[in-house]
């Protein structure tokens, strides 16, 4: 059965994020998997680091409880599984991630560089390393504007086509329209042949789409062409959308230059929930930070039947 996961904070409940995990899950008619991490202590004494640690559990059972009561009010029937993890927050969800459908995270709001280097930072990590797509929720999504739309950022990269199917399959899902987005920057010297320029990345963005769209007749598309910087362009659409897909699209290293400028860049100013989307078959080996303990706390609740 197909997975939603959804990453927990115990320090704030990022309720924004599990209501949209839950919902997908119900879209989706998939399992919600509910996991928190308590991190390790190192920067106290013995005793000290014990009595925190014993701290931390606490409060990561009692906002895991608090999680389980707000999905159960939202879908009484949703299937939910629980994770209480010791571990670091990204390594623990990372782990995860092999097999699901989705994981969703909320976003501390954390200035490039903490995002990048702190302890807990959870966002840059997941969206840059995981093996599924990574929803963050960094703004809601926009549900007044009719019809709803679900925009997806085109450069004609393999990483593009695979966010482009995830967009379409999932505006389908949520009877959506589509627009598809290929924004590049402005010149630094004017050029006579800007108007030809157009055309071919206008007849790129149809032919990037249209392999997707063949098999969802049910998905109205808008091809967007546009000059300006990418991240630019698809903040000021993500305004109004349901949420902005774009590739990972990085070039290895560490996990921040894993995750694309664009990506990056969409993390910290979107409008609307930011979906990366890795290449499929995407696996990370060998360099997956370690620390992850043993759930010792796991429950799993499925709905009635009958």
């Amino acid at each position: 059965m197909s997975e939603v996961l959804v990453g927990i904070d115990p320090r704030e409940l990022s309720v924004p994020a599990l209501v949209w995990a839950a919902d997908e899950a119900v879209r989706r008619a998939s399992r919600l998997r509910l996991v928190v991490a308590v991190p390790p202590v190192h920067d106290r004494p013995r005793h000290g680091a014990v009595a925190h640690q014993s701290s931390l559990r606490i409060r990561a059972e009692s906002a895991l409880a608090n999680a389980e009561d707000l999905v159960r009010e939202l879908h009484e029937g949703l299937w939910t599984a629980t994770d209480l993890v010791d571990g670091p927050p990204a390594t623990v969800l990372l782990d995860r991630t092999r097999g699901a459908a989705l994981a969703v995270v909320g976003s501390r709001r954390l200035g490039r560089v903490a995002e990048v280097l702190s302890e807990g930072s959870v966002t840059v990590p997941l969206a840059a390393r995981a093996e599924c797509p990574v929803v963050v929720i960094r703004e809601p999504e926009h549900t007044t504007v009719h019809p709803p739309v679900i925009v997806v950022g085109v450069d004609g990269s393999g990483d593009c086509r695979a966010a482009v199917a995830f967009a379409v399959a999932e505006a389908s899902l949520r009877e959506a329209r589509l627009m598809a987005v290929r924004a590049w920057p402005r010149p630094l010297l004017s050029r006579g042949d800007e108007i030809e320029d157009s055309a071919d990345r206008r007849r790129l963005l149809a032919e990037s789409v249209a392999g997707c769209t063949e098999s969802r007749p049910d998905v109205a598309v808008d091809h967007v062409v546009i000059r300006g910087h990418p991240v630019e362009e698809l903040t000021r659409v993500s305004r109004e959308a349901l949420a902005v897909v774009v590739g990972r699209r990085g070039r290895g290293g560490y996990s921040g230059i894993r995750l694309g400028s664009t990506a990056r860049g969409l993390l910290h100013h979107a409008a609307c929930p930011v979906i990366t989307v890795p290449l499929p078959g995407t696996k990370e080996t060998g360099d997956t930070p370690a620390g992850a303990g043993p759930s010792r706390h796991r429950k799993d609740r499925q709905p009635p039947r009958g």
